[in-house]
């Protein structure tokens, strides 16, 4: 055995994330750790990177007993972590980036064309090529993931620790990365991958150990279980099936009318028309990029619109400022959690009323008192693990915060919700939790936009389905009828089948 955890014991205090954990990693292999938020996955993991010390337990690799106090002793013993946030210098090159900490010279001269030639050699053999000299920040999500995964190889990993590597990418790139993960494999490395997403670990993990509540509940080969299975193990109980009931439709809360967004050369939004009714869930599908992010930012005052009409709930808010939005009845759930949705300096109950503190004073003060008793029950109800309401955001996982922004908008109760990747980096049991605070809401004719690049989601959730590509609304579909494959035909710019 390559890696071996013996009895990993984790406390906090009074709090105790790791109970006693065994884990065990082979040779080339793909080990999935899955668990619902707060299971202990990341604290087991950071405990082998060298970020936090175990309270009580063991760790072997490759027979002997080893004690990792910080990241770079982990790193010279062969074992590399990308994190759920990326961890680069957006200003550096790709090169620069991933040579940092290592880099190649001449006397006390940093030799940049080496660097780019090792990169280039270090891509192509891993088959993840980069352009050495382009600048992080000017690289998508999905690349700059492979810039960290090349950073560790270049660090010389043996292990590869992969923490909620899909969490922020397209389809597309999912697809790739699971590619990738599979390859690396194959080439001798040993892939330690933290997920949610159960059909990816299906996909591509030999083995699989589930969490709960800081305890290992299962450990089983991948070929010998299913999702079902391993869904029973992470919740404690059976996931109940979904019955989305037919509604009679009220009147349409929000009407947008040939939208357009310029951009540099073409539109970003192109005359983009449609309504969302009271009592419906209309779902947007698209490859990232293809002006999703652009409507929303206009929905919302975020971004101004060069042409047509917003109304919202009879108002027209075409060119409103974000407050005068919400005033007229929007609640939004960004798709950004860290860039929108939330301020990881300020406390949880500071981002609990952020955005809708004006509905919580009395003559111009905050009611402390009630805001607290309030927020005390949204993170009983959505289930927040937090150690304290006044406990900084930027201490919360990012599924938990994703709670806390999900509870603070459902609790609104506008007639109009932006539900924008809703469910993005929640485990399976606060997602299933999710969507059903979502069908309660359009039961109560609420009218909802939904926004996700899982596929799955929209079509569990959406009564109607229209597709962007390049901008423009390419398609409308039934969501009872609706297929991936056509969905996925429109995506991608064809014809609908």
């Amino acid at each position: 055995m390559l890696l071996q955890m013996e009895q990993i014991t984790k406390k906090y205090g009074d709090f105790t994330a790791n109970a006693g954990v065994d884990f065990a990693l082979r040779k080339g292999e793909v080990h999935a750790v899955v668990g619902e938020n707060g299971a202990g996955k990341t604290t087991l993991m950071r405990i082998l990177y060298g970020m936090e010390s175990p309270t009580s337990g063991a760790i072997r690799l490759r027979d002997q007993e080893v004690e990792f106090a910080t990241p770079l002793e982990a790193i010279r013993s062969g074992i590399g972590m990308v994190h759920q946030h990326f961890m680069l210098f957006p200003s550096f090159t790709v090169a620069e980036n991933i040579v940092a900490g290592g880099e190649p010279g001449k006397g006390i001269w940093f030799d940049r064309k080496q660097a780019e030639a090792e990169v280039k050699q270090l891509g192509d053999k891993y088959g993840m090529p980069v352009e050495p000299r382009r600048r992080v920040a000017d690289c998508s999500v999905g690349m700059q993931q492979r810039v960290e995964i090349l950073k560790v190889l270049y660090q010389g990993a043996e292990i590869i620790i992969l923490d909620e590597p899909t969490a922020v990418l397209t389809p597309l790139e999912v697809k790739e990365l699971l590619e990738t993960i599979q390859r690396l494999s194959a080439q001798g490395k040993s892939i330690i991958l933290i997920t949610h997403k159960l059909h990816e670990v299906m996909e591509v993990a030999d083995r699989i150990t589930v969490l709960r509540n800081g305890r290992v509940t299962g450990m089983m080969e991948a070929a010998e279980t299913n999702v079902g299975e391993v869904s029973r193990l992470m919740v404690g109980r059976e996931l109940a099936d979904r019955v989305k009931s037919r509604l009679k439709l009220g009147e349409a809360v929000l009407d947008v009318r040939e939208l357009t967004v310029q951009g540099e050369g073409k539109p970003l939004l192109d005359q983009v028309s449609f309504q969302v009714k009271a009592g419906e869930i209309v779902g947007i599908a698209g490859v990232s990029g293809n002006g999703q992010s652009e409507l929303l930012q206009a929905l919302s005052g975020l971004r101004k619109a060069d042409s047509g009409q917003i109304r919202l709930a009879g108002a027209d808010v075409s060119q409103a400022a974000p407050g005068q939005v919400r005033e007229a009845g929007l609640a939004h759930i960004p798709e950004d959690r860290y860039l929108w949705g939330a301020a990881k300096d300020a406390s949880v109950v500071e981002n609990a009323v952020m955005g809708h503190h004006s509905r919580y004073h009395r003559s111009g003060w905050l009611r402390k008192t009630k805001i607290s008793a309030m927020v005390r029950e949204w993170v009983d109800r959505f289930a927040v693990k937090t150690s304290s309401i006044d406990e900084k955001a930027q201490n919360l996982s990012g599924g938990n915060l994703q709670k806390l922004i999900v509870a603070r908008e459902l609790a609104q109760n506008t007639p109009f919700l932006i539900a924008a990747e809703p469910t993005r980096g929640v485990d399976i049991g606060a997602m299933e939790f999710i969507h059903d605070q979502l069908l309660r809401r359009r039961e109560e004719q609420g009218a909802i936009l939904l926004v996700s690049s899982e596929l799955s989601e929209i079509m569990t959730l959406a009564d109607r389905i229209l597709v962007m590509f390049e901008g423009r609304i390419v398609g409308e579909l039934n969501g009872e009828e609706a297929t991936e494959e056509q969905i996925g035909l429109l995506m991608a710019g064809g014809d609908r089948a």
